[in-house]
């Protein structure tokens, strides 16, 4: 909706208005909402801004990160919010400012990440006129926001931030677009602050606390289960429910998996634990999926990659649903115990009651369904090739792994992506990749913004030779700032999941997805942004250029050569059960 001039809290009678530009209000605002980093790249209709901006660094009371696109800052608002759990912040211009940001919204979006995106618009005066570098960005992007607003007067916008970071942030959080046309940062207007908690917005209170009636049946269905498996998604990063993840699955010993989403909500090093699911999940984890009696799903929304053939996903099973989000619960598979609650406090809810009614912790009841599980771990194990005359893209990341167990990782979108989602055992937090909308171009940008967030923590970026070329412009921002972030891309010359399509579905006609040609030398590209390049062509190097990669005092790009034609397994073919895999190992 458009913002009203109606401010949706009660103004203290006590607070001497004061006398300021819109431009000022925008800024006071974002710093009293905790924002000390800010994204963003400067144009016409946004300088008024800008140069209030100017004066709040000079006075040291937040950080402007100059991006080289508009994509770049989108892309590092959401790393440095999926690495904090606090809103991310950028700025652009209007017209293709504004437009450059849409990618970056969108995969916001889709990975429901608390984002605050100011755009400059035309004048007040020349809107609807299709004046230079007019464009209706609060409409482009209706489908892709939490919500939108329209600052007509400068005396709106100290209310329209501080209901924009409570709506980002609260229920399932998104991004909230904010378009602030110039004139209205230049108006003069009686400033009234408002902090942080002084929302209260009718019609938006999201559930958080789960029906009690249904917390009792969902129990009951934990408590009695044979062959449970626990579904963490995304929601449960969110909510920081991992402590309650493993609570739960320690005292019912529940097996769980994790979507891609999901990644470093349960320890991938407990027993208990079988990876992640769906199209290039663990086997295991697929199988537990097809044979289970109770599917617990905590944050999940059963997107299809993760389900595969929908009718035969979780088929015999009872489904407990639970999400903050009352349009998830029963969207795709419908659950015979629907929680709408944050994922956090309603567990928190089960194992309470689970204490009061003295439920005994089991050891027995799922011990055949975990040796079953730990069979299949045996003969089915994610596998590392070591051909003899190239280096395999899993060995790459496993020594990456090794070398950097706590690191934050984020990734592009690709076989690269998939397979460092298989063989990197992450924490909380720490795993960052552009799961919904699946954004080529996303992990150099989002490493970037990680980093400032997190700048005494390793922050490395896992990459493709085709993703990287999406976004490679921000090198430069990277030594502009010193931004100590590392880039490690799993070179094969190809867009390499459009490779493997083609050869396993599409008769090896390899249409327009070899990169080789014009293919620049990315550490000679790194030097010339004044970024230190490696690169490594074959297996004895790989592990010294690591250690030196992480030793630098610097942001490092390291150009790995490996195997052009490995494929990334298991595969669950598009129409197929996830019990139906490709490239499952053979048995001995």
């Amino acid at each position: 909706m458009v913002a009203s001039n109606i401010p949706s809290f009660k103004l203290s009678t006590d607070v001497i208005p004061l006398q300021c530009t819109g431009a000022y209000a925008l800024m006071d605002s974002l710093c009293r909402h905790g924002v000390k980093h800010i994204f963003g790249y400067p144009g016409g209709a946004i300088l008024p801004i800008y140069d209030e901006l100017y004066r709040f660094e000079a006075k040291g009371e937040l950080q402007h990160i100059l991006v080289r696109h508009e994509q770049g800052a989108a892309h590092a608002a959401d790393g440095y919010a999926r690495a904090t759990g606090k809103v991310g912040v950028c700025f652009a211009t209007s017209g293709p400012g504004a437009t450059n940001l849409v990618t970056g919204i969108a995969t916001a979006h889709m990975d429901s990440i608390p984002m605050v995106i100011i755009t400059g618009q035309v004048s007040r005066a020349a809107i609807g006129s299709d004046a230079f570098q007019e464009t209706d960005i609060y409409g482009i992007t209706l489908p892709i926001v939490k919500h939108s607003y329209v600052a007509r007067h400068a005396r709106d916008i100290a209310w329209i931030i501080a209901e924009a970071f409570y709506i980002a942030s609260t229920g399932r959080p998104g991004p909230v677009l904010v378009d602030i046309p110039k004139d209205v940062g230049l108006e003069q207007c009686e400033y009234v602050p408002v902090n942080p908690g002084a929302v209260k917005l009718s019609g938006y209170r999201p559930t958080v606390k789960g029906n009690p009636r249904q917390i009792n049946a969902a129990l009951e269905l934990i408590a009695s289960a044979k062959k449970p498996l626990l579904y963490a998604g995304g929601g449960a990063i969110l909510s920081n429910a991992h402590a309650q993840i493993q609570e739960l699955a320690q005292r019912f010993q529940l097996p769980v998996t994790t979507t891609l989403m999901g990644l470093g909500a349960f320890d991938e090093h407990n027993p208990l634990s079988v990876g992640m699911l769906g199209m290039h999940g663990t086997a295991y984890a697929n199988f537990a999926v097809s044979e289970c009696d109770l599917l617990i799903a905590v944050g999940a929304r059963f997107d299809d990659r993760v389900t595969g053939k929908l009718d035969e996903f979780a088929s015999s099973a009872k489904v407990i649903h639970i999400d903050i989000d009352p349009a998830e619960v029963g969207k795709v598979r419908r659950p015979e115990v629907p929680i709408v609650g944050d994922v956090r406090q309603v567990l928190e809810q089960i194992l309470q009651r689970a204490r009061e009614l003295d439920l005994p912790t089991r050891d027995t009841l799922t011990q055949d369904w975990l040796a079953k599980i730990d069979t299949w771990k045996q003969n089915y194990p994610l596998e590392v090739p070591h051909p003899h005359d190239a280096l395999s893209p899993q060995e790459v990341i496993v020594e990456v792994g090794n070398q950097a167990p706590n690191a934050y990782y984020t990734t592009d979108v690709g076989q690269h992506q998939m397979w460092a989602a298989q063989f990197l055992k992450t924490g909380p937090h720490r795993w960052i990749s552009s799961a919904g909308l699946g954004t080529m171009g996303y992990g150099l940008p989002a490493a970037m913004g990680a980093k400032v967030a997190v700048p005494d923590e390793e922050v490395i970026c896992i990459s493709g030779d085709a993703s990287f070329q999406m976004n490679l412009q921000e090198l430069a921002t990277l030594a502009q700032y010193n931004i100590k972030a590392k880039i490690v891309i799993i070179n094969n010359g190809w867009q390499g999941m459009v490779r493997q399509w083609q050869e396993t579905f599409y008769g090896e006609r390899y249409s327009s997805s070899n990169m080789e040609v014009g293919m620049p030398n990315f550490a000679l590209l790194a030097t010339a942004f004044g970024v230190k390049g490696m690169v490594v062509h074959h297996r004895s190097e790989l592990s010294d250029a690591i250690a030196e990669m992480l030793a630098h005092d610097g942001p490092v790009l390291l150009d790995v050569h490996v195997k052009r034609d490995e494929n990334c397994y298991p595969m669950v073919a598009p129409g197929k059960s996830n019990s139906q895999m490709l490239g499952l190992p053979k048995q001995k």
